[in-house]
């Protein structure tokens, strides 16, 4: 095991991710797609009936952001948890599907004017065409339709699920501007701040599921428990990626966490075995924001140099294995509730692949 694995070992003990290879991972969310498609068809349906506004930029500017390409992981959870817990009949599932990715629309869209992107899912970020102040006020637009889905049904069950994760996301963002451009962050902080930002809308999407299918506490503690490591594998390897992908993989420009100033995992595993020069280069870089022409490129030699890179895809193999695990705890025998089951563990392999 590399030195930088070792100081990702107090996140769990070593094991990583197996699943059944003879399976395409590759094409885990499409087969996920297709076993729940007709649900899944009624939640896009739903989505563009309550993004529609009489004032016309809100429609213009949330269609755009939703029709750009993204996967509807996050939705197709609350479907498939649902369908895995037992739930036959969907409109519920459906419409809290849609809130899922309603919260998740509008935190994207916060995200990007806080950190100035101007690309989301290799196009044009909403901020960058309609500029900050429409993308924030149509993101809380976007808040206000989630919640209105969610009291639909009077499950006052799922409406906390999801409003809880809604407080845990702010307050996650909040953090990480705490953290970044700080090298002294330490490990544990940094991952507090991934569970509250993308593995909290990851459990919520799945445990909202098993509510709405009113399924036994432990099979929701076990679809919650799935979503919130596979959360946690998923901004793993986007962190990994930012430093390896190209632009058109990871769907955002390569390197804006490095300009940015963003303190991921494999820049603190690089900057903690790097050398008094090494790490001189870094705190310019992180703390200071001083960048030029080239520092890319070195912080990514660097990267390499200290298999940071490999460091943080074992990181998000030990949460793959515990998402596994949670998967193992419930019963399915046959038919489509097993399809779905294996379809969730190879999305679990799909989202660690992608850093390979």
């Amino acid at each position: 095991m590399s030195a930088q694995a070792s100081r990702v070992q107090d996140i769990d003990d070593l094991d990583v991710t197996k699943s059944v290879k003879s399976r395409d991972v590759t094409q885990a969310v499409n087969r996920l797609t297709a076993l729940v498609a007709d649900d899944m068809e009624r939640v896009n349906a739903t989505i563009i009936e309550n993004m529609q506004s009489d004032v016309a930029l809100i429609p213009q500017l949330a269609g755009y952001l939703i029709a750009s390409g993204g996967k509807r992981l996050r939705p197709l959870l609350t479907l498939a948890s649902a369908r895995l817990c037992g739930l036959h009949d969907g409109d519920e599932a459906v419409r809290l599907a849609a809130s899922v990715e309603f919260i998740h629309t509008a935190t994207l869209l916060h995200d990007d004017v806080v950190d100035d992107s101007s690309l989301r899912r290799g196009a044009a970020s909403a901020n960058a065409v309609w500029g900050n102040k429409a993308s924030v006020l149509v993101g809380d637009f976007l808040y206000s339709r989630a919640f209105q889905l969610m009291v639909a049904d009077k499950n006052l069950a799922t409406l906390k699920t999801l409003a809880d994760a809604s407080a845990v996301i702010a307050s996650g963002e909040v953090a990480q501007l705490t953290t970044a451009n700080d090298l002294n962050t330490n490990h544990q902080d940094y991952l507090d701040v991934i569970e509250a930002k993308t593995a909290a809308l990851f459990a919520a999407a799945c445990q909202v599921g098993g509510e709405a299918a009113q399924a036994p506490l432990p099979q929701v503690e076990a679809v919650r428990d799935y979503g919130h490591n596979l959360g946690m594998a998923f901004q793993l390897i986007d962190d990994a990626l930012d430093y390896s992908a190209d632009q058109e993989k990871l769907g955002k420009a390569v390197g804006d966490d490095f300009a940015e100033g963003k303190v991921t995992l494999p820049v603190l595993l690089a900057f903690e075995a790097g050398n008094e020069d090494e790490q001189t280069f870094w705190r310019r870089t992180i703390e200071e924001l001083d960048q030029h022409d080239g520092d890319l490129d070195r912080a990514k030699d660097l990267i390499a140099k200290y298999d940071a890179l490999a460091g943080t895809v074992e990181a998000a193999e030990r949460y793959g294995k515990r998402a596994f695990d949670a998967l193992a705890r419930l019963e399915t025998t046959s038919g489509v509730a097993q399809d779905i089951r294996e379809a969730l563990e190879d999305v679990i392999e799909f989202c660690i692949v992608r850093g390979h």
